[in-house]
C-alpha cells in the first residue's frame, strides 16, 4: 500500500510525495480503468455513434432539450456547492461511505478520504493507492473494507492485473485500519469465490459480518465455475481484524443441474441476465431484513441469523428488467426500490428508443408479516429527461432522504446526473429535484457521470466517475426536515433506522 498525500502538503512531506509520484507515473503509463465502469449483462456499446445519431444529438442540444457538452444544469431547489477533481488516483470513481466528518470515496486505483466538516470546502485527508476494481467501499468503527473484483497477481496493494485464466489470481476483500484517517493501514485480506463485486456490512458489537456479492460472468474463470448461486459470508473480529475469514457460503438459489437455480436468462427469458450470483445486497439490521438484487432475480430475505440468511420471497421481471443491480428500503420497511442496470452502465438507455420502463427503478410494496412477506410490484420510475445517445445513463446507486411520513430518494444515473424523487405513492413516483452535466462528448460515446449519489447529514454527495467529488445542497420544504437527522456513520447498503 502506498499513501498518496494531498499535494498541498508537498513542502512538508517531499520524500513521501516523490515516492507516490513514481507509482502514479506507472499507473498513468498503464492507462486508466476500463471504460465500462460497472459491467453487467447488457448489450455491447458502440465506440462511435452514427452520423445521423450525432446530428440528432446536436440538434437536441441546440433546441435546449439536452445540456451542452459539460454544461451544468439543475433544478432551482438544488445548489452545486463544490466539485473536487481527481488528483492522485486517475481511475474510475466508484462508491461512497461516511463516518462523522469524513467521506470515503472508492476508486478503481484505491480510495480517497475527505474531511467534509465544511461541505463547501472538503479537504483531502489521504489518498491510498491500492488498485483493484471496483474498490466498493464501506466503513465500520476503525475498519474500512474494499472489494476487489478483478484478477490480481496477489492480495497486496502493489499487485498487478493478470489474465483471469491464471490459477494464481487473487480476488476478494481487503481490510484497513483507519484509526488514523491520514494514515490508513492495510491489515487483512480474504479471498472469496468469484471475487467481490460489491459487499454489505452486517455490524455487531464484537464482529462485523460481510455479505460478499459476486457473480460468474462466464466459465473461463478457474475459481468461478457455475453454479455460483450464493454469497460469501466473512466474519471480521473488531479487535483482531487480521483473523477475518469466510465462515459460510449460503446458497440463495438452490436448484438442480450444472447451473443451479435462479433466472435462466436467455434464451428462456431473452434480454434478461442469467442469475449466477448477486450484484448487490442491502440490509436493514434493525428489522433483520435484507433485499438482494441478483442479476435476473430480486429477493427478500431474513438475516436473523447473519451467518445463515433465509430467502423469504423472490420475484422476476422478464419483460422490462435486464439486470437487477441494487436495492433500497423505504423508512417503514414496507417498500423496496430495485434498480435495473440495463446495458451494464455502459450504454445510452435514457432515450426515446428505450422508453420509460427499461433501465429504470422498480418499486415493490412488501405485504404480509414475518416469513410470509411478499414483494408486490407497483410501478417504474425513470428520470423524465432524455439524454444524448453519446451518454451512458441508467438507474444506479442512491439512498433514502430521511423525512418521516415520506418516501424520498436521491439517486445517481451516470451521465443522467442526480435525481431526487418521491415514491410515497408507490404507484405514482415523481421527480422533485435534479442535477446533471451535459454529455462528455456530442459525437463519440463516452462513459462517465455519477456512480453514487447519497444524502448524508444535510447534503448530497456524488462521486462522478470522471469529474470527481460533488457536493450539492438541497433546499426544499419537502426534504428540509431531513436536515435534523444526524448520523455518526453511513454505509448506504447497511441502512440505519434513522428515527430509532
Amino acid at each position: 500500500m502506498t499513501l498518496l498525500k494531498d499535494p498541498r502538503t508537498r513542502h512538508r512531506r517531499l520524500g513521501v510525495v516523490l515516492t507516490a509520484a513514481g507509482l502514479l507515473a506507472a499507473l498513468l503509463t498503464a492507462g486508466p480503468a476500463a471504460a465500462t465502469p460497472d459491467p453487467g449483462d447488457g448489450p455491447a456499446v458502440q465506440e462511435k455513434v452514427s452520423q445521423s445519431d450525432a446530428e440528432a444529438a446536436a440538434a437536441a442540444i441546440t433546441a435546449g432539450e439536452i445540456p451542452g457538452q459539460d454544461e451544468i444544469v439543475h433544478s432551482a431547489n438544488i445548489e452545486p456547492l463544490v466539485n473536487i477533481p481527481k488528483e492522485a488516483l486517475p481511475g474510475t470513481n466508484s462508491d461512497l461511505a461516511f463516518q462523522g466528518k469524513y467521506a470515503f470515496a472508492g476508486n478503481y486505483d484505491g480510495f480517497r478520504i475527505f474531511d467534509i466538516s465544511n461541505p463547501k470546502a472538503p479537504k483531502t485527508v489521504a489518498q491510498v493507492l491500492c488498485p483493484g476494481s471496483q474498490n466498493d467501499i464501506s466503513v465500520s468503527g476503525n475498519l474500512l473494507f474494499l472489494s476487489t473484483d478483478s484478477s490480481r497477481s496477489d492480495n497486496s496493494c502493489a499487485s498487478t492485473s493478470q489474465p483471469v485464466t491464471e490459477k494464481s489470481s487473487w480476488e476478494g476483500m481487503k481490510v484497513f485500519d483507519i484509526t488514523d484517517k491520514a494514515n490508513p493501514k492495510y491489515v487483512a485480506a480474504v479471498e472469496t469465490a468469484c471475487g467481490s463485486h460489491t459487499h454489505t456490512l452486517v455490524p455487531e458489537k464484537k464482529n462485523v459480518y460481510i455479505y460478499v456479492s459476486s457473480y460468474s460472468p462466464n466459465a473461463t474463470y478457474p475459481d468461478c465455475q457455475p453454479p455460483h448461486d450464493g454469497i460469501s459470508v466473512i466474519k471480521v473480529p473488531r479487535n483482531a481484524p487480521e483473523k477475518a475469514a469466510v465462515v459460510g457460503f449460503p446458497v440463495l438459489f438452490p436448484g438442480e443441474g450444472p447451473d443451479g437455480g435462479g433466472n435462466p436468462g436467455s434464451p428462456t427469458n431473452p434480454g434478461v441476465s442469467k442469475t449466477t450470483g448477486c450484484h448487490d445486497i442491502t440490509v436493514l439490521p434493525s428489522k433483520d431484513l435484507a433485499a438482494g438484487a441478483c442479476m435476473g432475480d430480486g429477493i427478500l430475505f431474513s438475516i436473523k441469523d447473519p451467518e445463515n440468511p433465509k430467502v423469504i420471497d423472490r420475484v422476476q421481471d422478464n419483460v422490462n428488467f435486464a439486470f437487477w443491480h441494487s436495492a433500497t428500503f423505504n423508512l417503514d420497511a414496507d417498500k423496496v426500490v430495485f434498480t435495473d442496470e440495463l446495458g451494464g452502465g455502459g450504454a445510452a438507455t435514457c432515450n426515446a428508443a428505450i422508453g420509460p420502463d427499461r433501465g429504470a427503478d422498480g418499486i415493490y410494496d412488501i405485504v404480509g408479516k414475518g416469513d410470509e412477506r411478499k414483494l408486490v410490484f407497483k410501478s417504474y420510475y425513470k428520470i423524465p429527461r432524455y439524454q444524448a445517445d453519446t451518454e451512458n445513463c441508467v438507474a444506479h446507486n442512491g439512498s433514502i432522504i430521511p423525512v418521516e411520513g415520506k418516501d424520498i430518494m436521491v439517486q445517481a444515473w451516470y451521465q443522467g446526473g442526480v435525481s431526487v424523487w418521491d415514491f410515497t405513492n408507490s404507484a405514482q413516483p415523481k421527480e422533485i429535484a435534479y442535477f446533471e452535466r451535459g454529455p462528455l462528448s456530442t459525437s463519440t460515446f463516452s462513459g462517465g457521470g455519477s456512480w453514487s449519489a447519497y444524502y448524508y447529514n444535510g447534503y448530497i454527495y456524488s462521486n462522478d466517475i470522471i469529474k470527481g467529488f460533488d457536493v450539492l445542497k438541497l433546499s426544499d420544504r419537502r426534504t428540509d426536515p431531513a436536515k435534523r437527522v444526524k448520523l455518526p456513520e453511513l454505509n448506504v447498503q447497511t441502512q440505519p433506522d434513522y428515527f430509532d
